[in-house]
Parts: structure tokens; C-alpha cells; sequence
């Protein structure tokens, strides 16, 4: 029993003795120490070490300079490349990290309000409705159990691209009593369903019971272009139908020059809104070729103009953005795209792409007396701190207008197709 108890009293001991080197500062220190560093040519950064301790680079394409009164080292990046880091505790190596240093890209910040036309993959289904037959009212459409948010893609085998490839084929299936054979996309499954139109009594036309749509029209923000390969990003969230909620599925589409007319003003529980037009000539900026949780993308036909902004600027990644002030780039009166002050007040650092990485507030006394904060129309409004564009407006707090989400630019790059990694080499 004595051994028994010696042994326990032995791992109490040890136990207590574990948990209190995890409170040492030192120990702390050397946990906190990131794994990795990602930043730009050009860049550094301060990096606190744990006391009697230095950092020892083994690659060129990096200077470490020892800061040794403040326990902390400078790490300053020379050109792009992977390479390593050795942390040292009286010459003896401890801990190894990787140091990224990626080329200084840089785009062109948007700003502009821009129309979105978009076109459905096929015809989308927002609604049932009853056929008045001379045997009741019937809906074809839900008895073939076609439901709404399905995508008609085809019938009979023929591609359906819009609202008129659908009348003709309802036409003769009414003639000759043949029901349609329609290809469906389901949350992404694709399903056959049979389905046979009824005759209106009151007309005698044939109707499959279904409210469909083949496009939507809307108006955002430009986020940025790559002024090497023309392609964008806008908007900073998916594109949903009005009706199903559901994302639409884009088979093509454009967007267009758009001017600001007036300003709904928000209000707690009371999102505002930008109301715009088209411009008058209708000329098309690009084409639309995606609609994904981050925004629209694709190309410009050509490049953009945006005033005081016309230079591309560097980008930040999510662990380089501070909590702090910043600036918004929107129109809030016909096309000129203006500058106004915010605050960002919180950014999570993400490994992988999400779409809400920060929340931020507006401050500029100007825009919350015209705005009240954050409206519809204003999403996309590329946002820029230190020089540096870091991300995009995507929601408003409904019970809160001067603040909301925005996204982080690397996310909208990666869906745009601009690769920030492309330059990155093994440094020798």
C-alpha cells in the first residue's frame, strides 16, 4: 500500500510539474512560434523569439537580423522562393521553419458599380402552378415530381438553353399525347423524370404546371482585375435566385458599365440599397463564366478605368491583415468611384478559403450620413490597408448597417484563376 501510494504521490508530482513548464514564458513562447512564414518580396517581418534563443536562416533568399535587446528577429524577404529557418538555443538547433516568400503580385483595385446579367445553365424552376383541366386543377410539374430549384437541362435528348426551347416541345407532346422525357439537375445529381402536359380548359393550350426562368439581372461592385490577363473578381458572394435561395448556376453571362441614382438608406433590421442603371450604352466590360460562394469571375474585354485608382496595387494575405483602420473603394452617386474610412474589426487567419475572414465597420462620417453603413449593391467594394488590398465587402449585420463581412482577396484570386503561388521556386 505504501508503494502504491509513493507511486501516485510520484505522478501527482510529475504531472504538476508538466502542466507548470507549460506556464513557463519561455515554454509559451516556443509554442506560440508559427510552423511556417508566408509573406512578399520585399517584405519583413518581426517575429518575438524565446528568451537565449536565435534564429539561424539556411537559404539565401532571406535576411534574419537578431534584435537581441527586445528577444526578437527580423525576417526580411530578398526574392520569391520555399527555404528554412533554424531556431537555435546555444548553437544547438530546436526547431525548424519554412519561409515562403512569394513574388509581389499585384492587381488593379475595382471600385465601379457594374451591372450582372447572367444566364442560367438550362431553365431553372422557381414555381408550381395548377392547370384548370376539364378534370380539376392539376400541376403537371409537381405530379412528374419536378421540384422547385431543379434545372431543366433537356428534352427528349435536346439541349434546352432558354425559356422559348421549352414551348415548342409542350406544343407537340399535346398534340400527340407523347409524354416528355425531361433531364434534370438536382443539388448537383441529374435525374429523368416523365412529364405529361394537361390542356387548359379555358384556351385548350397545353401547360406543364411549372414557373421557370432563364436569367437574372442585378448590380454590384467590381473587387479587382489582373492587368495582365484581364481577369476579375466581384461581388464577394454567390448569386442566388430570388425566388429558390439557391445559388444559380451559370452558363454564361456579362457584365456591364452601371451608374448609381440614388441611395436607400439602411437602418437596424433594415438593410439599404443601391440603386443603379445600366448605362445608357449598354456596353458590355466582360464576360461571366462563374458564380461561386467568393463572387463572379472571368474577363474584361478591356481595361478599366477607376480614377484615382488606376494602379495596381500588392495584395495581403488573411495572416498579414490587422485589426485597424482601412478604406473601402465604392460609388455612392453615378460612376466615380470614391474612397472612405473604415475600421477592420476582427480577421481570422484561414489556412483554407471561407467567405466570412473579417468583419468590418464603417467610420467615414460621410458615407454612414449618405449609406447608414453597408447596403445591397455595395458588395465587392474592395477593401485596402497599408497600401495593400486585403479583401472585399460581402454582408451587412441587419441589425447593425455600419458593419458586416468581408472576404479576403487571396480566396477571390484563387476562384479568378490568378495563382499568387505561380513564381514560387526552391531557393539554392
Amino acid at each position: 500500500m505504501y508503494k502504491d501510494l509513493l507511486r501516485r504521490m510520484i505522478g501527482v508530482i510529475l504531472l504538476g510539474s508538466l502542466v507548470g513548464i507549460g506556464f513557463l514564458s519561455p515554454v509559451r513562447e516556443y509554442v506560440s512560434l508559427p510552423e511556417s512564414f508566408t509573406f512578399f518580396e520585399g517584405q519583413h517581418v518581426i517575429q518575438a523569439l524565446p528568451v537565449g534563443t536565435n534564429m539561424n536562416q539556411e537559404e539565401t533568399n532571406i535576411y534574419t537580423t537578431a534584435m537581441e535587446s527586445e528577444h526578437k528577429v527580423s525576417i526580411q524577404a530578398k526574392t520569391n522562393g520555399d527555404s528554412m529557418a533554424t531556431l537555435e538555443a546555444a548553437s544547438f538547433p530546436i526547431k525548424k521553419m519554412n519561409v515562403k516568400v512569394l513574388s509581389d503580385l499585384k492587381v488593379v483595385p475595382g471600385g465601379q458599380s457594374i451591372g450582372v446579367k447572367l444566364n442560367t445553365l438550362g431553365v431553372l424552376i422557381v414555381g408550381h402552378h395548377l392547370v384548370n383541366t376539364t378534370a380539376g386543377k392539376q400541376s403537371p410539374g409537381e405530379i412528374a415530381d419536378i421540384q422547385v430549384g431543379d434545372i431543366i437541362t433537356k428534352i427528349n435528348g435536346k439541349n434546352i438553353k432558354k425559356m422559348g426551347d421549352v414551348s415548342p416541345f409542350v406544343k407537340q407532346s399535346g398534340e400527340t399525347r407523347n409524354p416528355l422525357d425531361v433531364t434534370i439537375i438536382r443539388d448537383g445529381k441529374t435525374f429523368h423524370k416523365t412529364l405529361t402536359p394537361l390542356q387548359d380548359k379555358n384556351d385548350q393550350s397545353y401547360r406543364i404546371g411549372l414557373y421557370i426562368r432563364d436569367s437574372a439581372a442585378g448590380v454590384g461592385t467590381l473587387t479587382f482585375f489582373d492587368p495582365a490577363s484581364f481577369k476579375y473578381g466581384a461581388l464577394g458572394h454567390v448569386i442566388s435566385d430570388m425566388d429558390t435561395k439557391k445559388p444559380i448556376k451559370v452558363n454564361n453571362g456579362e457584365i456591364l458599365g452601371s451608374t448609381v441614382t440614388s441611395i436607400e438608406k439602411g437602418s437596424n433590421g433594415h438593410p439599404g440599397e443601391k440603386l443603379a442603371r445600366f448605362s445608357k450604352d449598354q456596353r458590355v466590360l466582360g464576360d461571366i463564366s462563374k458564380n461561386s460562394p467568393f463572387g463572379i469571375f472571368g474577363k474584361l474585354n478591356d481595361t478599366l478605368s477607376n480614377g484615382d485608382w488606376n494602379k495596381p496595387l500588392p495584395i495581403a494575405l488573411s495572416h498579414q491583415v490587422k485589426e485597424g483602420p482601412a478604406k473601402i473603394l465604392t460609388v455612392v452617386n453615378g460612376s466615380k468611384v470614391r474612397e472612405f474610412e473604415v475600421d477592420v474589426v476582427s480577421s481570422v487567419p484561414q489556412k483554407f478559403p471561407a467567405t466570412k475572414g473579417m468583419v468590418i465597420k464603417i467610420t467615414d462620417p460621410e458615407l454612414l450620413k449618405i449609406t447608414g453603413g453597408i447596403v445591397q449593391g455595395m458588395s465587392g467594394s474592395p477593401i485596402i490597408q497599408n497600401g495593400r488590398i486585403i479583401g472585399a465587402v460581402t454582408h451587412v449585420f441587419v441589425n447593425d448597417p455600419t458593419s458586416g463581412y468581408g472576404v479576403h482577396i487571396e480566396w477571390m484570386l484563387d476562384e479568378a484563376g490568378v495563382d499568387i503561388y505561380k513564381d514560387t521556386k526552391q531557393a539554392s
